[in-house]
């Protein structure tokens, strides 16, 4: 079930965060910690990052939701999974990195909540429609 889970989840999360990083938050990211960002993307640390994350989220998210038979669960524990793993990231850069905005880890954390819910719910909706 986890690997099936696992396989929903990877185009749901991919397809939202690079809605988010593409279009919506694009320009927001460059004004904020322009001067911080890379002209060249590490896309095998970015590829490793969304690859741990979804086993997260299907581990501790979607798996206990499916169990519960509760869209409920994924949403509000997605959420939670979601702000505590980007509270780790940027609330350690406002704690250690000189000039790191307030304003972009206040953006992260709700973005992290909403990234979170939204790909365990729909995670959760589509492997019920498929029977899982």
């Amino acid at each position: 079930m986890f690997v099936k889970l696992y396989f929903i989840a990877l185009p749901v999360f991919f397809v939202i965060d690079m809605v988010w990083l593409g279009l919506v938050a694009k320009n927001f990211y460059r004004s904020q910690i322009g001067g911080l960002m890379k002209s060249d993307v590490n896309w095998l640390a970015a590829v490793i990052f969304y690859l741990i994350f979804i086993v997260g989220l299907v581990v501790f998210v979607v798996q206990p939701a499916m169990a519960k038979g509760s869209w409920v669960h994924a949403l509000v524990f997605g959420a939670l999974f979601g702000l505590v793993c980007y509270a780790t990231y940027d609330l350690t850069n406002l704690a250690v990195a000189k000039d790191w905005p307030l304003l972009v880890t206040v953006v992260d954390l709700i973005w992290g909540a909403v990234l979170a819910a939204a790909v365990s719910t729909v995670t959760y909706v589509i492997a019920n429609k498929l029977g899982l």
